[in-house]
């Protein structure tokens, strides 16, 4: 029995030729293109030029007013070029990233906004973000308040900000709370609370640019501002407590000075005016004396030259002062220095006012 015998192939044989390729078809297309429109031999090489000639105008691009250009060249960052109308190699050798420099971005941490590390500012942390021992900051004294701020940040050098951190955000993220926790660990709870919250901003927001320059990421922080400052909601109700009772001591000192205030000016003006008085009474007391005193040594003066007729003068002045408060008349019955008095003349009635007599007579009654 004869087995089937299979035919053995001729390895000599020249093979098939291979289907043609993508580049071959590409080529006759753009042949039967030619041809089609009436280009041919010469025709080819003016088409080409004309396609060069785009291709080089491609690199030609603008840079707008709040915008950075960063040029790449495979990939790798060369240069990075201000606004105006530029040109680099055309693709696929060069390409220009233009992110916007101007554009202020803000960034919220500590409170429920927050966003979750690693998402560069893109997703919401989960669970509560005000719960979160991450949130919570120890201040200088050693208590603990949860903070909410916002950052404010735009680019300031755009291949800085694309090419020297791998995560621009994120870095930023970190760097803020690491610069919040920091700033707030040199202020007591007080000062953190009331009136210490714009310059623990402002020093936070320093810190957070020295942070970022010295990573070089290519980010200017604008402003920082402290939103809210509170304890831990465990201890919230004591710490309010606390806070009220500081609130009636600061009324209560308030009120105190306010009366010191009032009370001081008019108690040194009283003291004042007292001193004036008693300043014034002693001038005059002095000036009175020395008045006495001088007419005292005038009087003496007088004296020493003429002792007889000055004391009589000083004996009448004496008794003129003695008897001009009484109400009797003592005459002399001598006759000295008197005369033509009559004896029973009633003297002391007619030193009494006399009382008008017109009143009680009548009209027409003879007087």
């Amino acid at each position: 029995m004869e087995m089937p015998t299979e035919p053995i192939p001729d390895l000599a044989a020249p093979a098939a030729p291979p289907a043609p390729g993508v580049l071959q078809r590409v080529g006759a297309a753009t042949g039967g293109v030619l041809a089609s429109l009436g280009l041919q031999g010469q025709g080819r090489y003016i088409v080409g030029g004309f396609v060069l000639a785009a291709w080089l105008l491609s690199g030609i691009y603008r840079v707008e007013p709040d915008e950075q250009g960063v040029v790449l060249r495979f990939g790798r960052w060369v240069d990075t070029v201000e606004p105006g109308l530029h040109y680099h190699l055309p693709y696929p050798i060069s390409r220009v990233l233009v992110p916007k420099v101007t554009q202020v971005n803000q960034l919220q941490l500590g409170g429920a906004a927050e966003f979750a590390p690693g998402t560069a500012g893109n997703a919401p942390a989960t669970g509560g973000a005000r719960s979160d021992p991450t949130n919570q900051m120890v201040t200088g004294d050693e208590n603990i308040v949860i903070a909410e701020y916002v950052v404010f940040w735009r680019i300031k050098n755009a291949g800085d900000y694309l090419f020297r951190v791998m995560d621009p955000k994120a870095t930023l993220q970190m760097a803020a709370e690491s610069s919040m926790h920091a700033v707030i660990g040199h202020y007591p709870i007080q000062a953190a609370l009331s009136d210490k919250r714009q310059e623990i901003a402002d020093e936070a927001k320093d810190t957070l640019q020295q942070i970022l320059d010295h990573y070089n990421a290519g980010i200017l922080i604008t402003q920082v501002q402290l939103q809210r400052v509170d304890p831990p909601a465990a201890v919230i109700d004591a710490f309010n407590d606390v806070q009220r009772a500081r609130a009636d001591q600061e009324r209560a000192r308030n009120e105190a000075q306010a009366y010191a205030n009032d009370v001081l000016p008019r108690a040194r003006g009283e003291a004042d005016r007292m001193n004036e008085e008693a300043s014034a009474y002693k001038e005059q007391v002095v000036n009175v004396a020395r008045g006495e005193i001088q007419s005292f040594l005038s009087v003496f003066e007088t004296y020493r030259q003429a002792k007889d007729v000055t004391a009589w003068r000083m004996y009448m002045d004496s008794m003129d002062q003695l008897l001009k408060k009484s109400g009797k008349v003592i005459i002399d019955s001598s006759g000295k220095g008197v005369s033509g008095i009559v004896p029973y003349m009633p003297l002391s009635d007619a030193r009494a006012p006399a009382a008008p007599a017109s009143a009680a007579t009548p009209a027409g009654a003879p007087r």
